[in-house]
């Protein structure tokens, strides 16, 4: 595999495109995971 140029304007690839994808799905779980146990009086302090 060839070492990436060293210019400081590339223009991101798919990947970076999937990386927020999957971030974006992560937090999305965890709001809809939080709203459901707010359904059983679930608190944070436990």
């Amino acid at each position: 595999m060839s070492p990436r140029s060293s210019d400081s304007n590339q223009t991101p690839d798919i990947y970076v495109g999937l990386l927020f994808v999957s971030l974006s799905a992560l937090i999305t779980g965890i709001v809809f995971l939080v709203l459901e146990l707010y359904k059983y009086q679930w608190s944070v302090a436990g």
